[in-house]
C-alpha cells in the first residue's frame, strides 16, 4: 500500500450518530518501529555523524519490507529529531527500506506505556526480527471493568 492509499483504506466509524476516529481494515496493521538499536546500531542523537554509517540489522530489512509488501503500514517512530531527518532518510533509502513515513521526536529513555482509545500491541525488540507469534502475557490496564 502506498502512502497516498492509507487514507483511502480507512473505514468510517459512527457511534450514536457521531463520527469517531476511522480504523484500518481487518488484518492491516499500523507498525511503529524504532530505528536506533532496533533496525540498526544504537546511535545517540549527540553523535549524528554516525547515523550515515550505522550497521544494518539485515533481518529487520527483510521483515519490514515483507510487511510493507503484505499491505501493512510502516512508520518509523524515533527519538531522532527533525534535525536528523536528512541523514535518516538517506540511510533508509541506501539500505532499501520500504516505509510510509517517519515520526521524529519520540521521548527518550524507554519505559514506554502507550495509552490510546485504539487497540495497542507492543513487541520488544531483542536482537532478531521474525514473523510475529502469539504469546500470552500479563499487562497493566485501567480498572474499567472491560478487561479484554
Amino acid at each position: 500500500m502506498k502512502a497516498e492509499d492509507i487514507e483511502k483504506n480507512l473505514q468510517t466509524i459512527t457511534e450514536n450518530g457521531q463520527h469517531l476516529s476511522p480504523i484500518l481494515p481487518e488484518g492491516i496493521k499500523n507498525y511503529l518501529i524504532d530505528i536506533d538499536g532496533t533496525v540498526c546500531d544504537d546511535i545517540p542523537n549527540e553523535e549524528p555523524e554516525r547515523m550515515l554509517t550505522a550497521e544494518l540489522y539485515p533481518d529487520a530489512l527483510v521483515t519490514l519490507n515483507k510487511w510493507y509488501d503484505e499491505g501493512h503500514i510502516i512508520f518509523f517512530f524515533t527519538s531522532r529529531t527533525e534535525a536528523h531527518r536528512e541523514y535518516t532518510e538517506i540511510w533508509l533509502k541506501k539500505h532499501g527500506f520500504k516505509y510510509h513515513g517517519i515520526v521524529f521526536g519520540k521521548p527518550r529513555g524507554g519505559n514506554y506505556h502507550w495509552i490510546d482509545n485504539h487497540l495497542v500491541k507492543a513487541t520488544r525488540y531483542r536482537g532478531k526480527f521474525t514473523d510475529l507469534v502469539d504469546k500470552e502475557v500479563t499487562i497493566q490496564v485501567f480498572d474499567d471493568e472491560h478487561h479484554e
